[in-house]
Formats: C-alpha cells, structure tokens, sequence
C-alpha cells in the first residue's frame, strides 16, 4: 500500500460536508463535559442508535467511555460560536451558558436544531479514536437551518426545492435565465415594487429615498461624502435629488465652520421611516416564505456577491448613527 499524507487525506475528507455536533456527559463527580464532533451518525431506527467517535487524546476520554451517558446536540446556524467553544481545551466551556437537565442525567444545551439523549450501547476501537455507539432515550428537534462544516470551514445548508435550471441560452450572446444578473436584478426590482406605493405616497424618488435612507443611518454628512456614500447605487451625483430634497424641506443644510453638512429634518425623518417600515414588512414577508434555511443561505451569498463587485464604497451600515464624518 503507498504512504498516505495525512495532510492530502484530511483535505479528501473535507470534500464530505457534515453537520456540526456538540457531545455532553458529565465525568466521575458530575462535572459537566462536553467537545465539538462532526463525526456523528445513524445506525439504526429499530432500535434507534446513533454513533460518534472521539480522538483517544481527549482529556474527556473518560468521562465519555465511563459514564455510560451522552447527549449530541446537532447545532444551528446561529451556533457557530458555541461550536467553536466546545472545540477549545483548557477552559470552562459551560460557564455562562444555560443549561437543562436532561433524562439521562446529561446537560441539555439550548437553541439546537435537534438533540438525542443517548445510553451508551457498545464501544468500539477505531485507530486513533473511540467509536461509541449510543440507544436514544429521548429526542426533540427544532425547524431551525443546521451549522454545517465543509472543506474545513462552517458552510451554510440550503433545502433544494427541484432539479436546477441551467440551460444555457439558444445563442452564446444572449441571455438567459439562469444568468446571474438577470436573476439578481429582477429579484431586486420586484422586492421594490412592493414598496413603491409608499414610495409613491411619500412623493420619493429611488435616488431621495435612498439619500434620506442614508443621512438618517449617518447622521449629516457633506454632499461629497453622500456622493462616495452612495456609489453602490448607480446615481452618480446627488446634485438633482439634494435640491429637491431641500426644496421640500425634508433635508436641511448646516454650516460647520467651513464646510456645509446635510442633515434630515423632521418631515424627512418621518417620510423615510414609512418607506422602511413597509420595507421591512415585504422583507418579512419573504423570509417567512423563505423559511430560516434558505433566508440564512441567500443573505450569506449575497453579502459575498458585495464584497466580490465591490470598487472600495464606504460601508454605510458600519456607522454608528449620528456620524458627520
């Protein structure tokens, strides 16, 4: 048999994604343990058994192998960071958390996406690691979207509703649906056109709306800063929608020394919060018909599709209100 480089098989490993794992006993005096483990599995529904392993290194070993109990908690995406403290040594890992008693005698920690509680069955040797394999006692489980590990990082899961489209367009030049501009542009437009009634009402354009938008998230600001501010949405110069907005006395201009600053006033605070208000309905309307998996999944992959296109803007929502930087 050729050598094998650990390094290239754990590499290969990582090409399987697996859910993310959180394993709890409690060691000789009752002192609650628990590690990080993506090794866990099904074996059987009849009898319901369930395995995971542990690396005999583990300062846990122990408790695991001793006990005769354990309880995996199959983590939600909002978990990340408790995953990543489970997976540290040499520290308390239950301080501060709230815990529940679980019938096997197990911590229960909380917020999971599903959790077994498990009598140990049988031990097995498997090279480095102990290979336990439990009968669950009890189980409940949550409609929440799974942690996931993938090519060693976190992942994020996402409920395939059908065969994919990806044919390709009947001439190279053109488009089609599958195209990604296509498909990112008109998502876009048809989620404003839920709000274009009390865009319509409040008498705001897409560029006034998006300038109110803005000093109400920075505070008051230069016409140049708004212009840098505002290069993720195509209009190029606030020079048009600054003199309306003025005009209206929904913004109001400042002096500061030598500069002027732009600032909403009330009328302009109040016309922008309607348009959000009604925004934030249509975005909970989609969420809800999203589900949390897939909501969780589209809003990751597009903070990524930003931060790939994007020419240097400054990052409004990272502002502290109030800013007249």
């Amino acid at each position: 048999m050729p050598d094998i480089n650990p390094q290239e098989f754990r590499r290969a490993l990582g090409a399987f994604t697996t859910g993310v794992t959180i394993v709890t006993s409690c060691d000789a005096d009752g002192t609650p343990v628990g590690v990080t483990a993506n090794s866990f599995n099904s074996v059987s529904l009849d009898p319901p058994l369930v395995l995971w392993s542990l690396a005999k290194s583990a300062k846990s070993l122990a408790a695991f192998s001793d006990s005769g109990h354990w309880t995996v908690h199959v983590l939600s995406a909002e978990q990340e960071a408790l995953s990543d403290r489970f997976a540290r040594r040499g520290e308390d890992k239950f301080s501060g958390l709230e815990t529940e008693a679980g019938i096997n005698g197990c911590p229960l920690l909380t917020g999971c996406a599903a959790r077994f509680q498990c009598r140990t069955s049988f031990q097995y040797d498997g090279g480095d690691h102990l290979i336990l394999v439990g009968e669950v006692v009890g189980f409940d489980s949550a409609d929440k979207a799974p942690l996931v590990f993938h090519g060693g990082r976190y992942a994020l899961a996402t409920k395939k509703t059908g065969a994919l489209n990806l044919e390709a367009a009947d001439e190279p030049h053109s488009f089609s649906e599958d195209f990604l501009g296509y498909l990112v542009g008109r998502a876009h437009y048809q989620f404003l056109d839920g709000i274009r009634a009390e865009l319509a009402a409040q008498g705001l354009s897409d560029p006034e709306f998006y300038t109110l938008s803005t000093l109400l998230q920075r505070g008051a600001q230069s016409r140049a800063a708004l212009d840098q501010m505002l290069q993720h949405s195509g209009f190029a110069g606030l020079m048009l929608p600054l003199e309306r907005l003025l005009a209206r006395e929904m913004v109001r201009e400042t002096q500061q020394g030598d500069a002027t600053r732009y600032g909403l006033s009330a009328s302009g605070r109040r016309a922008v919060l309607f348009v959000i208000a009604a925004a934030k309905a249509r975005e909970a309307d989609l969420l809800e018909k999203l589900g949390d998996w897939d909501a969780r999944v589209l809003k990751n992959l597009l903070k990524q599709m930003i931060a790939l296109t994007d020419a240097g803007s400054v990052e409004v929502w990272r502002a502290a209100q109030g800013s007249t930087a």
